[in-house]
């Protein structure tokens, strides 16, 4: 994790319930139970984004659960793994709102890198068992997360994407950030508002009305 996280972060990780958390991915993990993302990009959201640079949110549910897919950033897979419906529709509203081709690969570590906090509710999962890691935690390590940002910082956007995320997103102060909200990606949902949302545009025009640097959505 980026050093301000760590500090930030660092009472969360002495709570009971966060080491029993561990306890239990040690536990799967000796049982030979494969669980995504690798061990070593767990916190990769938190590492890719920086707190003092995180200018949008955008909250996932689980890591992908399929071989080589997950590696910490919600939505994102790695480069020569086939792109998944959810996102192949994020990047359908992106060439509608913003004209910008939708890439051959799914990695959106470049959008990390420019201060997208890419964040999933829960950050691990067992192969091929989605929702497996459910209540084991997570949601209240990221809870925590949400909180942070919205007592240290101002002015951030909050792109939620179905009603887990509107839920996850409740801490929120609206009178500090803007929160665009509308149906999931998914295909399931995908046509009950989420196509022509244009939440990267409408991103973009609020970064621009703090006099905050836009994202470039071009990967």
């Amino acid at each position: 994790m980026a050093k301000t996280w760590e500090t930030e972060l660092e009472d969360e990780r002495q709570k009971p319930y966060y080491k029993e958390l561990m306890k239990f991915l040690d536990s799967e993990r000796k049982k030979k139970k494969i669980i995504y993302p690798p061990e070593s990009d767990i916190f990769n959201a938190l590492k890719l984004t920086p707190l003092k640079n995180v200018k949008v949110v955008i909250l996932g549910q689980d890591p992908y659960h399929g071989p080589g897919q997950a590696h910490g950033l919600a939505f994102s897979v790695q480069r020569g793994v086939k792109i998944p419906p959810s996102l192949q529709n994020i990047f359908k509203e992106l060439k509608s709102d913003l004209i910008i081709d939708p890439p051959e690969h799914g990695n959106l570590e470049a959008w990390a890198m420019q201060g997208v906090l890419l964040l999933n509710n829960v950050l691990t999962v067992e192969n091929g068992k989605p929702a497996s890691h459910h209540g084991k935690g997570w949601e209240i390590f990221t809870d925590r997360i949400i909180e942070i940002l919205n007592e240290e910082k101002k002015n951030l956007v909050f792109i939620l994407w179905g009603s887990p995320a509107q839920k996850k997103a409740r801490v929120v102060s609206p009178e500090k950030h803007l929160m665009l909200t509308s149906s999931h990606p998914s295909p399931l949902s995908s046509y009950r508002g989420f196509f022509g949302s244009k939440p990267f545009s409408r991103t973009n025009a609020y970064l621009a009305s703090k006099d905050i640097k836009e994202i470039n959505w071009q990967l």
